[in-house]
């Protein structure tokens, strides 16, 4: 137990979004499943509310519960490979680097996010998006089992033979249905190398490229996802040459597996708009997964939110250009950045109906995000973000599972009406007095409590 006033206290509370400040009454530390079940029976019994921290990157903090009892996952991180089977078995704390260093060193992988202190836990429950995911699908998908403690400390395992009912919406209902103690990942054969491709345009050069970009996203491999991103010249993939030089957009690809094989593409995503910089770079899988960890690092305020759109129109590739700024907008340094990243192949092999997961159909995700450092740029960073985020929402087929804005309407949101129904369903089989519902939460038809 870690206590206010403790040397570690500040620290353990402290989450990837700097903007969250909040001091629980008391933080468990839990070495192992049963550490888990006693401290979530505590909470229980003393009526704290609960929070479970595993890598802490929702931007909400949701896992800080301000005078309640935070699980602390993090001791419970690791990882145990099976190379023979390809199977991970990968405890709930764990973070993606310890998930990709395990697999990696027999040239295996599964579905992880692009962030490697990202935790495997909260990324796998909302579904998993990753450079592998247009090859083997979701992270959730790659799931095998879950070991879960539910809201009165049961134990539980769901797999397709046992709680089949719980193995369906754990993949993609979040962590509403109790406490994910250990998780098994079926791995691939994907090997250690990688390539980049970043192809850099002024923004008024930009739409026609744009354009030949989402034509070529319609019939790419699937080992290449593709990936577009606007903002300043400080994104991850910009050149030294670029730095400094105000906004840009960059277009391009991630391929996992021989480089060699990759580079035909970037012959097709050329287009007639010249780029004012060019970047193609091989590298190792692992370095691959941790691209992007200096620009997603702890200690900066953050906002963020996804979109699903299910097509590109023009009119969507300029309101993604344009980062939400209008002809009264006076100050460009505090316009957000936003990203696409290409959907299909592997994601859409998987039913509908197969896991909780609502947005198969999705052809891109379009991410909104913002990041600053001092206190007094709050609201001028919030509202510009906030800002773009109303101009790409009205293409948007849905949202993602991570949502800034607390709204009580989330998981309509995120689910569609007929999973959202079988969600509310489990919900009240197996967290009738909504325990969990420091998340994006599905409420019971009757709760108790919260």
């Amino acid at each position: 137990m870690v206590l206010p006033g403790d040397r570690s206290f500040d620290a353990a509370r402290t989450v990837w979004n700097a903007m969250i400040d909040r001091r629980p009454a008391v933080i468990a530390r839990c070495a192992d499943t049963a550490d888990v079940a006693a401290a979530v029976r505590f909470a229980v019994a003393a009526g704290l509310e609960i929070g479970v921290h595993g890598g802490g990157h929702s931007v909400r903090g949701l896992c800080v519960p301000h005078g309640g009892l935070m699980i602390d996952l993090s001791t419970m991180d690791a990882v145990r490979v099976d190379s023979d089977r390809r199977r991970a078995g990968v405890q709930g704390g764990a973070l993606l680097s310890a998930l990709d260093g395990a697999t990696q060193r027999a040239g295996l992988a599964t579905t992880a996010g692009i962030v490697s202190h990202t935790g495997v836990g909260g990324l796998t429950l909302g579904g998993g998006m990753g450079w592998l995911a247009r090859q083997f699908a979701l992270a959730c998908d790659n799931v095998e089992s879950f070991e879960l403690v539910t809201a009165d400390g049961t134990v539980l395992r769901a797999d397709s033979s046992h709680n089949a009912d719980l193995f369906w919406g754990l993949r993609g209902g979040g962590g509403n249905f109790g406490v994910v103690t250990q998780f098994e990942f079926r791995l691939h054969d994907v090997g250690t190398r990688a390539l980049t491709v970043d192809l850099f345009y002024r923004p008024d050069d930009a739409r026609q490229a744009l354009r030949r970009w989402r034509d070529v996203a319609v019939g790419a491999p699937r080992r290449a996802t593709l990936t577009a991103a606007v903002g300043t010249t400080e994104l991850r993939s910009a050149p030294p040459s670029l730095r400094g030089r105000g906004n840009v957009v960059s277009l391009g690809y991630v391929w996992v597996g021989d480089p060699d094989e990759g580079r035909h593409l970037l012959t097709e995503l050329r287009g007639p708009a010249r780029p004012v910089a060019e970047q193609v770079r091989e590298l190792t899988y692992v370095a691959l997964q941790s691209a992007e960890d200096d620009v997603q690092r702890h200690g900066l305020r953050r906002y963020r939110k996804g979109y699903y759109l299910r097509e590109l129109s023009d009119d969507a590739l300029d309101a993604f250009v344009s980062r939400g700024a209008g002809p009264d907008t006076a100050d460009g340094d505090v316009l957000p950045n936003g990203t696409l990243q290409l959907y299909g192949g592997g994601i859409t092999d998987v039913g509908d109906d197969e896991t909780a997961f609502s947005h198969r159909s999705a052809l891109v995700e379009l991410v909104v995000s913002a990041s600053w450092a001092e206190p007094a740029a709050d609201d001028a960073h919030l509202a510009a973000a906030r800002r773009y985020g109303a101009t790409v929402a009205p293409f948007a087929s849905g949202v993602f599972n991570d949502l800034p804005d607390d709204r009580a309407d989330g998981a309509g949101r995120v689910h569609d009406a007929a999973k959202l129904a079988r969600l509310v369903a489990l919900k009240d089989h197996y967290d009738p007095d909504n325990v969990f519902h420091r998340n994006h939460n599905i409420r019971p038809s009757a709760p108790g409590r919260a």
